[in-house]
C-alpha cells in the first residue's frame, strides 16, 4: 500500500561535512536508502491478492500486512530522527539499511501470514531511521545552493519509485513470485550500507536540541497499536469479545496517558502546543483525513483489479500508474502556485476534487471497463492528492516558528502515516463486516437454507471478503449454488466496497470543510504568528512531499 511520507526539516550537523567528491557518493547512498521503503511500499500492494491466495489469508491478514509496517514506521519516525541526532546519523542510517534489508529477507522467508505481519512490522522498525536520518546526513553534507539542488535530486528519485513501484511489483509477482518483492530489497540494501560506509561522516544534531521521549514513544505507540488491533479483529471475533473490550479500553487508558506525558515534557516527542494554532491543527486534520480515504481506497481497489476484474499483477500495476503520473506532473505546479497564492483554496479545492474522484469510482461494478468507468475517477483522485499535498506541507511550516519546522513536518508525516493506518483497519472493518450481509443475501436468493447459508459465511466470508472465490469445495452446497459462487462472491464484494467509498467520500469532505474554514495563507508573515511575536519566513525551510499513492 501506498503511503505518503514529507521528509522533515533538518538542523546542519555540527561536525559533518564531506569533500567535492565524496559528497555525491553521499547523495547516491542516501537515494538507495529512500528508495527501498518507497518502492516497498508500492510493490506490496500489487502483490496482496497472490500473497492471500498463497498464504490463506483473510482480509484481516492482510489489512496487516499493511498496518503492521505502517503503524511502526509511523510512530517510531520521530524517535528515529532524535536517535540519529542524538548518537550519529551515519550509525543509525546504516543500523536501519541493515535492519530494513534483513527483515525484507525475512518477510520473503515467511510461510505464514502471522510470520509475514511480524516480519514487516520489524522492517517498517527498519524504515523510520531511513528518512529522517536520511535527510539530515544530505544536511550536513551539502551547503547554500548545493543542498537545494541534492534535495531535488533525493526528491526526485521518490517520484520514480511512484511511478516505478506498481509495474516491478507486478512484474515480479507474476514472473518470479510475491517473495521477490521483498527479496530484490537485499542486494538495493547490500550496496545502500557499503556506499554509506565508505562515502559519509558521522555527524550529529546540535547538542540538547532534542531529548528522547521514551514513555510517550511506548504510551503512543502501544495506544495506537491496541485501537488499530481492536479495529481490525472486531470482526473477527465479535465486537463484544471480552479481548477486543479490553483492547479499545488499553487504547483509551495509554493515548491518555500519552496526551498526559507529552503536555508535561519539556521537549515531548509530539508537541501538542502546536496544535493550538488553527492552521496547524487544520492542516495535519486534513492529512490524516485526506491519508485515511485514501489509504483504504487504494488497498481495495488492488482487491477489485484482480480478484473482481481478474487482471494479472502486471496489468494492475500499468493500471495505477495514472494515478501516481497526476501527482507527478500536478504537485511540483500546486507546490508553486500555493507559494504565491497561499494553500487554503488549493487544499479545500484539492480534497474536493480527491472527494469526486472517490464518487466516480461508486460506479464500479463487477464488470466495469477500465478506461470508461476506474480511469476517470483514478485521475481526479491522483489530481486532487495532487493540488493538496504541497500546499498541506506549506502551511505546516508556515505555522509553526522556523526552529522548531523539523518536528512540525514530522508530526505531519506521522499523522499521515497514522490516518492510513486507520483508513485501512477501519473501512477494512466495515467491508468485511458488508461483505458477510451481501454475501449471505446472495445465498438465500440463490435458495439456500438460512442456517446453512449462515455457516458458509462464518466458514469462507472472512477469506472471501477480498472479493477471490474460496480456495477449495464448501461442503453440502447445491450444484446450482456453488456455480453461482463466483458472481456472488464478487457483487457482495462490490457492494461492500461501495460502503467503504462512502465512508471516504465523507472524510475527504471534511478535509476540504477543514481547510476552507481553518486554513490561513502562509504568504508572507501568519497572521496568528505574528500575534505571537513572531515572522514566518517558508524561503529553504518547505518539506519535500515525496509521494502519495
Amino acid at each position: 500500500m501506498s503511503e505518503a511520507v514529507v521528509a522533515p526539516a533538518v538542523s546542519a550537523s555540527v561536525d559533518g561535512g564531506a569533500t567535492s567528491g565524496r559528497k555525491w557518493w553521499v547523495l547516491v547512498a542516501m537515494v538507495f536508502g529512500l528508495f527501498m521503503p518507497m518502492l516497498d511500499s508500492l510493490v506490496v500492494n500489487v502483490a496482496l491478492p497472490t500473497i492471500q491466495r498463497d498464504l490463506n489469508a483473510s482480509v484481516s491478514g492482510l489489512q496487516w500486512i499493511i498496518d503492521a509496517y505502517t503503524l511502526t514506521y509511523a510512530t517510531f519516525m520521530l524517535t528515529g530522527g532524535t536517535l540519529s541526532d542524538r548518537f550519529g546519523r551515519k550509525r543509525f542510517f546504516i543500523g536501519g539499511l541493515i535492519a530494513f534489508t534483513g527483515f525484507s529477507l525475512a518477510c520473503g522467508l515467511a510461510s505464514s501470514i502471522g510470520e509475514l505481519i511480524v516480519f514487516r512490522a520489524l522492517q517498517g522498525l527498519g524504515g523510520s531511521l531511513l528518512l529522517p536520518g536520511s535527510l539530515a546526513i544530505i544536511s550536513s553534507t551539502f551547503q547554500g545552493k548545493e543542498r537545494g539542488a541534492a534535495i531535488g535530486i533525493w526528491s526526485a528519485m521518490s517520484g520514480i519509485a511512484v511511478a516505478v513501484g506498481p509495474l516491478v511489483g507486478g512484474y515480479l509477482v507474476q514472473h518470479v513470485n510475491w517473495q521477490s518483492i521483498f527479496f530484490i530489497n537485499v542486494p538495493i540494501g547490500a550496496v545502500a550500507v557499503a556506499l554509506t560506509w565508505f562515502a559519509v561522516r558521522e555527524s550529529r544534531g546540535r547538542s540538547g536540541v532534542r531529548r528522547l521521549d521514551p514513555a510517550g514513544a511506548v504510551t503512543g505507540t502501544l495506544g495506537l497499536f491496541f485501537l488499530v488491533y481492536a479495529t481490525i479483529e472486531g470482526n473477527i471475533r465479535g465486537w463484544t469479545d471480552g479481548l477486543i473490550l479490553g483492547a479499545f479500553g488499553l487504547a483509551v487508558v495509554l493515548l491518555a496517558a500519552f496526551v498526559l506525558i507529552e503536555l508535561r515534557r519539556e521537549m515531548p516527542m509530539l508537541p501538542l502546543s502546536f496544535f493550538r494554532n488553527r492552521t496547524f491543527s487544520a492542516a495535519i486534520a486534513t492529512a490524516v483525513a485526506v491519508f485515511f480515504a485514501l489509504f483504504g481506497m487504494t488497498f481495495f481497489l488492488s482487491l477489485y483489479l484482480q480478484n473482481v476484474l481478474g487482471y494479472d499483477p502486471v496489468a494492475t500495476g500499468i493500471r495505477m500508474v495514472p494515478f501516481t503520473l497526476m501527482i507527478l506532473v500536478i504537485a511540483p505546479i500546486s507546490g508553486r502556485l500555493s507559494d504565491r497564492h497561499g494553500s487554503r483554496w488549493f487544499m479545500a479545492g484539492g480534497t474536493a476534487l480527491l472527494a469526486a474522484g472517490l464518487a466516480m469510482a461508486l460506479r464500479m461494478q463487477v464488470g466495469s471497463g477500465y478506461a470508461s468507468v476506474i480511469l476517470p475517477g483514478m485521475l481526479m483522485m491522483g489530481a486532487g492528492m495532487a493540488l493538496t499535498m504541497s500546499p498541506l506541507t506549506s502551511a505546516v511550516m508556515g505555522s509553526v516558528d522556523q526552529s522548531r519546522v523539523g518536528v512540525a513536518s514530522a508530526t505531519q508525516t506521522t499523522s499521515s502515516q497514522v490516518g492510513g493506518v486507520f483508513g485501512i483497519a477501519l473501512l477494512g472493518a466495515i467491508v468485511t463486516a458488508t461483505f458477510k450481509s451481501n454475501f449471505r443475501s446472495g445465498l438465500l436468493t440463490q435458495g439456500l437454507p438460512a442456517g446453512m447459508a449462515s455457516r458458509v459465511v462464518a466458514k469462507v466470508g472472512a477469506a472471501a471478503a477480498a472479493g477471490g472465490t474460496p480456495k477449495g469445495a464448501v461442503p453440502g452446497l447445491p450444484a446450482a449454488v456453488r456455480g453461482a459462487l463466483p458472481s456472488i462472491v464478487h457483487s457482495s464484494f462490490v457492494g461492500a466496497f461501495h460502503s467503504a467509498i462512502y465512508v471516504s467520500i465523507g472524510f475527504a469532505l471534511l478535509a476540504s470543510l477543514l481547510a476552507a474554514t481553518f486554513i490561513r495563507s502562509h504568504v508572507g508573515p501568519s497572521r496568528e504568528a505574528a500575534e505571537e511575536g513572531r515572522t514566518v519566513d517558508l524561503r529553504g525551510a518547505k518539506g519535500a512531499v515525496l509521494h502519495a499513492g
